[in-house]
């Protein structure tokens, strides 16, 4: 696949370099051609200088041929208009933009334009780690009303199966981090001490399911 990517500062340089390492082909745009230093020597894709919302740049750096695009400039305004832009002018089907300001990330989401909020990423990822009894969401659909969120278990359902803790909160059980490692469980998967439990689940059930994974089984010993 040909991708295009907007802002070659430390994300971007990396994301290229990854992209390129996987056998994709990359077109990197910045208005600072000194920026272009952080791909380093070894970077065998296109540089390109301007701006990532103006057609003839864009087209320079490949975005009719390309099947992805990334705007992940310092700036929120440039990300959105230059997603927009890849997505309504150019027909781009994977288009993301970094946004800053996780207020503005819930309109554009909300606009079809699939954005990552730094800030609000960054954030949700201590509160995580200070505080493991809340349900900070990972994802939101467009509209909200379903999220993905790391939930506390208590250890009542250590030794119980991940069918029965899906049966009893509501939830689907979407993975696992175990010891460092996302697992993907099965029905027969049983809740060991230590693990991590990513769901998803309805926005307005949030509160009823921390509460039913807080509290443990119904039947204690009885699954």
């Amino acid at each position: 696949m040909h991708i295009v990517i907007m802002g070659c500062g430390r994300v971007g340089s990396a994301l290229a370099q990854t992209l390129e390492q996987q056998g994709h082909t990359v077109a990197v745009i910045d208005q600072d051609p000194t920026a272009f230093r952080r791909l380093g020597p070894g970077f065998g894709g296109r540089r390109v200088t301007g701006v990532g919302f103006d057609q003839d740049t864009l087209r320079e750096a490949g975005i009719e041929e390309a099947g992805a695009f990334a705007a992940v400039s310092s700036g929120d305004n440039s990300n959105i208009i230059s997603a927009r832009v890849a997505r309504e002018m150019f027909g781009v089907e994977n288009v993301a933009a970094r946004i800053y300001d996780p207020r503005r990330a819930e309109v554009y989401q909300r606009l079809g334009i699939p954005t990552v909020a730094t800030v609000r990423w960054t954030a949700d990822q201590m509160l995580r780690r200070l505080l493991p009894s809340g349900a900070e969401p990972l994802w939101r659909d467009p509209t909200g009303g379903v999220q993905l969120a790391e939930v506390h278990a208590s250890a009542k359902w250590v030794g119980h199966k991940i069918s029965n803790l899906q049966e009893e909160t509501g939830v689907r059980v979407a993975f696992l981090t175990r010891l460092g490692e996302a697992i993907l469980p099965t029905s027969q998967t049983v809740l060991q001490e230590g693990d991590l439990v990513h769901v998803m689940m309805r926005t307005d059930d949030v509160d009823k399911v921390e509460a039913a994974f807080a509290q443990g089984p119904e039947e204690e010993g009885g699954h």
